[in-house]
């Protein structure tokens, strides 16, 4: 990119993209493209929230009913058999959800000519996905104004075959396809139509190509173009069951302006003014910001890496965000062949992946969570009554984002009784409300729910007289000295207290809200264990697993305030004994980043810069900066990719609704830079400046408060903040 005398809003290529892993991308939240090949066949992957693989096992997709046998599960744990939940199902088979898979491909193909040089680019501020050879320019983006893939080509004497090509990686032989062609003023019509072998479940893609100047023939399936100047296709697909009108798909496309400018300005206005809210700047060397992305990650210690991909998370995760909140592989991928079934997997990766939303000003992430969560609420409920016989809410471990029922589980991996995941999955709701000084309604009745929940869950009491959880599981550990689901595993109980206590304030001076925090006040404490730790399991004489890439145990420190070095020193130090303990296990890049959140918090700059490290240096990018699971670029994932900006920001700076923390985590090796427009919990924009000599925040209040103000040195000090009225905080000042 050529603007290095600042932070760079995209990425570029001095070749093609081979494989569809390293392909740049672009999306609404709805529909995703992802681009590779070169000028002779240029390649682009559609696809879409909605697909996913129907499932042959029905029968199989609604919760187990448990509910009747869990008084006696729950006296076998507590009189010490700690084994007892090993069989606690109905014995079905292991299932995963349906998995995401991509439409087809939409395929340019030109007569082979000279190669020249190649240059291909993603514009991070409109989403525009660019390649240019020989005077062949190729342009693409995923309009939010229109929730269609808009494809332009130029090209002197432009001559090409267009078509659409089912035949993906994956892709199953029982797939029942049939293909349309038909002439238009504008050029033709394509469209394909593909019925999965299970059910009556299908998707239909529809495209419009319009040609300016040359001929136009068809050659069914595919379209014919010769010495054009310019082709504009525009192309949507649609999941559904039966048959689908494709004439009305084909005329809702012909409604749309058959002009590029056109409809990349209604785009841009949407896109670009979401992406450019919150910037990083880290005062990077102007040569390593002019570098290829390819280039540039061959230097994990550049700080114009660190830019890169904070601005390339950015822009993923805004593009991923829409009808859903983003998957594992945020909106895209070439492979029906989806690691963990491309789903949403809620007990860690998906709150990991929309950490940064409310800090950095990305409410298009928080609605498009919120939209998951209450459509899928009445599954919730379904849930809370199978499993656990209770009134209220228990969120599933995994979702298709069709269904939320419980029915992803096995021996080693009890997920149906992982009772945390409502306040989890809820908590990105709660801080958007502080963010933006509101109480939603739907999240304050979620909230209720889940305090239903609670009510008549936790019923049985250990012989000091505290609530016990029974079962509780920790995802997705175990103890060293026990089967997988046990008693008071940390984070139940850090989820319990919260989410009673979060929906007593949900709904102040009534009844409930006071039998609520009568209820959270009865729950015991963490437990210290014999290392020093906090304890992964309060109950006694349940040993801890070290080991292992997740870290649910530390969920009181990030992301909720329930454990922090300035109000519960002790219990911080314990939880930071317990991150020195924890082992990465298979170097899963949402455990590095998962690590670097908690020790943020815990003002540990140093780990930060470690747990960064280990995803920097562990090759865990593709030239696309989509990210992989593992070391070695090796299963397509979006953790690390989406994750990474909430790490820079946290780092950086942190909030509560009455505290702001200032440079908590710096690593030595960011010793200057600059963070603008992101947003904290009690209401004010800050713009942060620092330097080797000092450090400057402007606060930027929409509300008057009084806020506690830490610095990177520990000191407190409370100030005013007065809606409307800036207010400016030097180091030295404090």
């Amino acid at each position: 990119m050529t603007a290095i005398n600042g932070p760079v809003h995209g990425t570029w290529e001095p070749r093609p993209a081979a494989r569809w892993e390293d392909g740049f991308l672009s999306g609404n939240g709805r529909h995703g493209a992802l681009v590779f090949g070169d000028r002779n066949a240029e390649r682009v992957v559609v696809t879409h929230h909605t697909l996913v693989r129907p499932s042959s096992e029905g029968v199989h997709r609604r919760p187990p009913r448990l509910a009747a046998g869990l008084p006696g599960l729950q006296d076998r744990l507590l009189a010490g058999d700690r084994t007892a939940a090993a069989g606690f199902t109905d014995a079905r088979p292991h299932q995963w959800a349906q998995p995401f898979h991509p439409a087809f491909q939409v395929s340019l193909d030109r007569p082979a000519g000279a190669g020249g040089d190649h240059r291909r680019d993603v514009d991070f501020r409109t989403g525009v996905v660019r390649a240019t050879s020989d005077g062949w320019t190729s342009r693409v983006f995923v309009s939010r104004a229109d929730d269609v893939i808009v494809q332009h080509v130029t090209a002197p004497d432009l001559t090409l075959d267009i078509s659409l090509d089912h035949r993906l990686p994956g892709a199953p032989a029982g797939l029942a396809v049939g293909h349309g062609a038909v002439v238009a003023p504008e050029g033709a019509l394509l469209s394909l139509r593909a019925r999965y072998p299970e059910g009556d479940r299908a998707f239909t893609g529809a495209m419009l190509v319009g040609v300016n100047g040359g001929t136009t023939t068809l050659a069914p399936p595919r379209v014919h173009v010769e010495g054009a100047r310019s082709v504009l296709l525009l192309t949507r697909v649609r999941r559904h069951t039966g048959e689908l009108d494709v004439t009305a798909e084909r005329r809702a496309l012909r409604d749309l302006p058959m002009d590029y400018g056109e409809l990349l300005d209604r785009h841009a206005a949407l896109h670009r003014h979401a992406y450019e809210r919150v910037t990083l700047d880290l005062a990077a060397d102007p040569a390593g910001r002019a570098l290829p992305g390819s280039e540039l990650l061959k230097r994990p210690r550049d700080p114009a890496l660190l830019e890169r991909l904070f601005a390339a998370g950015r822009y993923h995760l805004l593009s991923a965000s829409g009808l859903f909140p983003p998957r594992l592989t945020g909106l895209w991928t070439g492979d029906w062949n989806t690691a963990w079934a491309g789903a949403f997997t809620n007990d860690a990766n998906l709150n990991l992946q929309t950490a940064s939303a409310a800090a950095a000003d990305l409410p298009e992430v928080t609605e498009a969570h919120a939209a998951l969560i209450h459509r899928q609420l009445p599954d919730w409920r379904d849930n809370a009554r199978a499993i656990f016989g209770a009134r209220g809410v228990v969120a599933p471990a995994h979702t298709d984002g069709e269904s939320g029922h419980s029915y992803h589980f096995s021996h080693e991996y009890p997920l149906h009784l992982w009772s945390a995941g409502a306040d989890w999955l809820l908590k990105p709701l709660v801080d958007h409300d502080q963010t933006h000084g509101t109480r939603s309604p739907r999240t304050a009745t979620a909230l209720s729910e889940v305090a239903l929940f609670y009510e008549d869950f936790l019923t049985r009491t250990d012989g000091e007289g505290h609530l016990v959880v029974v079962p509780s599981y920790s995802p997705e550990n175990r103890p060293a000295n026990a089967s997988w689901v046990t008693i008071n595993a940390a984070m139940d109980l850090s989820a319990a207290r919260h989410a009673l206590r979060t929906a007593a304030d949900y709904h102040p001076g009534t009844p409930d809200a006071d039998r609520w925090r009568a209820l959270a006040d009865r729950l015991p404490p963490h437990r210290i264990n014999d290392d020093g730790a906090l304890a992964e399991w309060a109950w006694p004489g349940l040993a801890d697993s070290y080991d292992h890439r997740h870290l649910s145990h530390l969920y009181g420190v990030w992301p909720l305030d329930e454990i922090t070095p300035y109000d519960t020193p002790a219990l911080a130090a314990a939880a930071h004994r317990a991150l020195e303990l924890r082992g990465a296990e298979n170097d899963s890049a949402h455990g590095h980043l998962h690590h670097a959140l908690i020790a943020a918090r815990l003002r540990d700059g140093d780990r930060v810069g470690h747990a960064l490290g280990q995803v920097l240096d562990g090759d865990f990018f593709h030239a696309s900066l989509m990210s992989t699971h593992y070391p070695n670029r090796d299963v397509y994932n979006a953790d690390a990719a989406h994750t990474l900006p909430a790490v820079l920001i946290e780092m950086l700076l942190q909030s509560t609704p009455h505290r702001l923390v200032l440079l908590p985590a710096l690593p030595p090796a960011l010793p200057a830079g600059r963070l603008t427009g992101v947003r904290t919990r009690f209401g004010a924009e800050v713009d942060l400046t620092w330097a080797p000599d000092g450090a400057t925040a402007v606060l930027k209040p929409t509300r008057t408060v009084r806020v506690e103000v830490m610095t990177s040195s520990g000191d407190a000090q409370p100030i005013d903040l007065v809606a409307g009225e800036d207010h400016v905080l030097r180091q030295g000042a404090w």
